[in-house]
């Protein structure tokens, strides 16, 4: 039987061969599809096997070495701890409905083949896999990062006959890079300095070898220490999309990549920098140096980096028309909350009180599930776009309506994922959030900015949600656009085929069953943190916040916060029955009728409440974070004058 290790490695070289493959079948798109597909959930088969080894019997007791050279620090060595399978989870839960997705999305590029999708799309899930279970903080970690960064590059310029679609990728291409220099400069300077130091030679930028130097770097280098970690966070920082540095690039290339891809990007990559800041800040300091090491005072540099990150990107996401680029700017809000969570766990861990323990490790919890439902109700809005950038040819917001009618199904996954992502109870999204905003408050008596961070969190999330009303609502349930007219004329319905709607379905099933049992992914999340009990990851699976069950909902110690969705459904439920019973009281009739225009014109398209009408005071007042979209051209319909007048 496999060790997890080896697992990880098998999944790797499927992937590289998987890429081969499907680039000589790449004539034939879906042979090449269902190939790349069959690869993929090879993978997850393999990647979930090892994640339930190590959550269920705890992870090996060293790395496992494929192969090394010692003399130049160079080393395959993968190691699964619970922080690691909970990312790798991750990323095979939302590639195979990517993977499965892509076989149909596909073949509606006509001028384009699939020899620079398929083989890209296996080599950056191959990287992903990689870039969170190597412990070489060095080599393989530029080896994986530019596996990532240059089949990214070339899925981002897929339609490379759009100029646009260039310089997005360009951008990506650029920051990536920055950011790998900046973390391995870090690197370099915590292995190089830690082994003139410490008089260490063999495997310097090995995790552990780090790890051990550098109780002596932070009493005799603190400087090169602060510097080293303050690249580590500029560095994962740009590759999660957090302010300034994700509006530079994250915004043209979600976008610009096919709607699968963006998907993967939005849902796991730019994970992989989350994954880096936790295990780098949270799990690299050993427990006899943390006495040295201001973890605090990076927590407050992080809670409110996380503030800033979120707020922007939800505000700049409100001024979007276009359905991918106002999705892109949410990634980038999102990251703000799970950079908050994180932040507030930092701050909270050196407080020498238990309660506080219990409280930083809600807010990690909070943390580690928000990037769990981000990659499930983001990747799940992701395929929702493609499916309506399938059935209308466009991601203009303002040429949308009425979708409801011709798309029920898509209607009703996207609404689902809208509701996650605005943290609405009862869905994912809020129990992630609701942890994240428990911890901030309580925890504010040891670091008071906390508080002011959650009223901001708190409100943001409310213009999240009116994001997703315009969002929602211009494109599903308003009049009926011209162009959805036309184009259900022409293609006699506008549904996705089944496989575009099964992946969307699986997701939004695990964007509900995740809010009504939270229960499931805590239990998860602390199984991770007893097979992760090295560093701060010790007083995180001591400190076991939440205790509950599937009924009785979730409870932190000394019941100072509760949520029991059961019984708040069966509430909702009743109020709806009640309300739905005094709307019957009545016995008033429907009836529908055309909208009268003052009986001088016919309905026209001027005559629809488009997503650039929306939030126009906000838009105003807030111009100056800029984000703003191109101007909006109505479209040019004419009017035909009303003979018959009443």
């Amino acid at each position: 039987m496999m060790s997890p290790e080896q697992a990880v490695v098998a999944s790797i070289l499927l992937c590289l061969a998987g890429a081969v493959l499907t680039l000589l079948v790449s004539r034939n798109k879906t042979a090449a599809g269902w190939l790349a597909f069959a690869v993929t959930a090879a993978t997850a088969v393999l990647i979930l096997s090892a994640v339930a080894k190590v959550l269920a019997a705890g992870p090996s007791a060293h790395p496992a070495a494929f192969w090394a050279m010692p003399k130049f620090g160079f080393a395959l060595r993968i190691h699964v701890d619970g922080l690691t399978a909970m990312f790798l989870m991750l990323t095979a839960l939302i590639a195979v409905p990517a993977a499965f997705y892509s076989i149909a999305y596909m073949r509606h590029y006509e001028d384009y083949g699939v020899a620079r999708y398929y083989p890209n799309f296996l080599l950056f899930l191959a990287a992903m896999y990689g870039l969170v279970s190597t412990t070489d903080m060095m080599w393989f970690f530029f080896i994986f990062w530019q596996m990532m960064t240059l089949p990214g590059y070339a899925l981002i310029r897929f339609e490379n006959k759009k100029p646009e679609n260039i310089r997005a990728a360009n951008k990506y291409l650029i920051m990536m890079q920055i950011a790998c220099v900046a973390t391995m400069i870090g690197a370099e300077l915590l292995a190089v300095t830690g082994a003139k130091v410490t008089g260490a030679a063999s495997l310097k930028y090995d995790f552990d070898t780090v790890c051990a130097n550098l109780p002596v770097m932070l009493v005799a280098k603190p400087g090169v220490t602060a510097l080293a970690f303050a690249l580590f966070l500029v560095g994962f920082g740009i590759k999660m999309g957090m302010w300034p540095f994700g509006q530079v690039w994250l915004p043209d290339a979600h976008p610009a990549a096919p709607s699968p891809v963006s998907a993967m990007l939005s849902g796991v990559m730019i994970k992989t920098g989350v994954y880096g800041l936790m295990r780098y800040f949270l799990w690299l300091v050993p427990p006899s140096a943390q006495a040295d090491y201001p973890l605090a005072k990076w927590g407050l540099v992080v809670a409110v980096l996380g503030t800033i990150t979120l707020f922007t990107g939800t505000m700049q996401a409100l001024k979007q028309e276009q359905s991918k680029r106002l999705l892109a700017f949410h990634s980038i809000g999102q990251i703000g909350y799970i950079l908050f969570g994180t932040g507030a766990c930092m701050a909270l861990l050196p407080v020498k009180d238990p309660n506080v323990a219990v409280l930083a490790a809600i807010a990690f919890f909070g943390a580690l599930f928000h990037v769990l439902n981000h990659g499930l109700f983001k990747g799940l809005l992701f395929l929702n776009a493609g499916s309506m950038l399938h059935a209308t040819g466009t991601q203009d917001l303002n040429k949308m309506g009425g979708l409801m009618r011709f798309m029920p199904l898509t209607a009703i996954t996207a609404i689902i994922a809208s509701f996650s992502i605005s943290g609405v109870p009862l869905f994912n999204g809020f129990v992630s959030k609701w942890s994240i905003y428990v911890a901030a408050v309580q925890g504010s008596g040891s670091a008071k900015y906390l508080a002011v961070c959650a009223v901001i969190a708190i409100l943001t999330s409310a213009l999240t949600l009116a994001s997703f009303i315009k969002f929602f609502g211009v494109s599903f349930l308003s009049r009926t656009s011209l162009l959805v007219k036309v184009q259900a004329a022409k293609r006699r319905g506008l549904e996705v085929g089944w496989m575009m709607q099964l992946p969307q379905v699986l997701l939004a099933a695990l964007c509900v069953l995740l809010g009504v049992a939270p229960v499931i992914a805590f239990n998860l999340m602390q199984a991770a943190m007893n097979a992760s009990q090295h560093s701060y990851g010790i007083a995180l699976a001591k400190a076991a916040p939440i205790m509950g069950g599937s009924l009785s909902g979730l409870q932190q110690i000394n019941s100072a916060a509760l949520f029991a969705p059961v019984v708040l459904a069966a509430v909702l439920g009743i109020v709806f029955l009640a309300a739905l019973a005094i709307s019957k009281l009545g016995s008033a009739s429907r009836r529908a009728a055309t909208p009268w225009l003052c009986g001088y014109m016919g309905e026209t398209e001027q005559n629809r409440y488009v997503a650039h009408n929306f939030y126009g005071e906000i838009k105003r007042y807030f111009r100056w974070l800029g984000g703003m979209p191109a101007s909006h051209k109505p479209s040019r319909i004419q009017v035909v004058p009303q003979t018959n007048l009443q």
